[in-house]
């Protein structure tokens, strides 16, 4: 039996923090909420800007196949030029 507390159980407590049809950043320093619009192919994080490709599982609950190669690419020689120009300044 599962404890109940106000008359739910812990079963029924976590089903209405559920979110269907949002999916997380997959960077893990990031992990922000994301929440892509019906038949996108691709969604960026406004918050460390990495892309990524998005498969449909049925309409309205999306799932991330992988990342945009070229948009990360990108973004990660930039993050190691500016590490270098830190580490040459020091």
């Amino acid at each position: 039996m599962t404890p109940e507390k106000d008359g739910i159980s812990t079963a029924e407590s976590l089903r209405s923090t559920r979110t269907y049809g949002k999916i997380r950043c997959h960077n893990p320093t990031c992990m922000e909420r994301l929440e892509p619009k019906k038949g996108d192919k691709t969604i960026k994080c406004p918050t460390c800007g990495m892309e990524f490709r998005l498969a449909w599982v049925k309409d309205g609950f999306p799932r991330i196949r992988g990342p945009v190669w070229e948009t990360n690419r990108k973004i990660a020689e930039e993050e190691l030029s500016r590490k270098l120009k830190q580490k040459e300044g020091k």
